[in-house]
């Protein structure tokens, strides 16, 4: 109890000061990157180009990506968020207009971190160059669920991991399907 006691207050502090203390340039950007990665446009647009330009790599990166971009978005907003129904941060907490724009949904996980989190990690191992790109945004993205007040930090987290766990299977479920697929006679 004492530790959930703990959790609950560190995510109070961490989300009030994320919100009050982000410079008005600073959270111009991070809206600017948020509203890119809304209905996962901007990773979308990044396979896109990773598919175009990059050649066999930049294909097999995009596809990795958006595999597991898919499979972070039906566990963490079709699932998670079904099961869990955690009401977002009060709007009192919030010192900006930002709050207005919030979605009604719950606020755990985080839904934008784990598609963020799921295709960069996804992008990484099939070329490390555009995985590295991606992190950058993926960062932003992650900073401003906190700071608009549509998060929590413990949502954020819970968001990564899922992102994490989803690049991981995307990455490793076929061959773990195939090791185990009856053998023909």
């Amino acid at each position: 109890m004492r530790l959930l006691t703990m959790w609950r207050d560190a995510d109070q502090v961490l989300t009030r000061r994320a919100a009050s203390r982000t410079p008005s340039r600073v959270a111009t950007v991070l809206s600017a990157v948020e509203e890119s990665a809304e209905s996962t446009k901007l990773w979308c647009g990044a396979a896109v180009s990773m598919a175009a330009l990059g050649g066999w790599r930049g294909r097999k990166a995009a596809v990795a990506g958006l595999a597991a971009l898919a499979v972070a978005q039906l566990v963490s907003n079709g699932l998670c968020k079904q099961l869990a129904d955690r009401p977002r941060p009060p709007r009192e907490w919030i010192p900006h207009d930002e709050v207005d724009d919030r979605p009604d949904s719950s606020s755990f996980p985080s839904g934008h971190t784990a598609a963020a989190v799921a295709f960069t990690t996804a992008v990484a191992p099939a070329w490390p160059l555009a995985g590295t790109l991606c992190a950058i945004p993926t960062a932003m993205v992650a900073v401003e669920r906190v700071q608009s007040g549509a998060h929590y930090p413990s949502d954020v987290v819970a968001g990564g991991a899922i992102g994490l766990i989803s690049a991981w299977l995307t990455r490793h479920a076929p061959r773990l399907l195939l090791r185990n697929w009856p053998a023909r006679p």
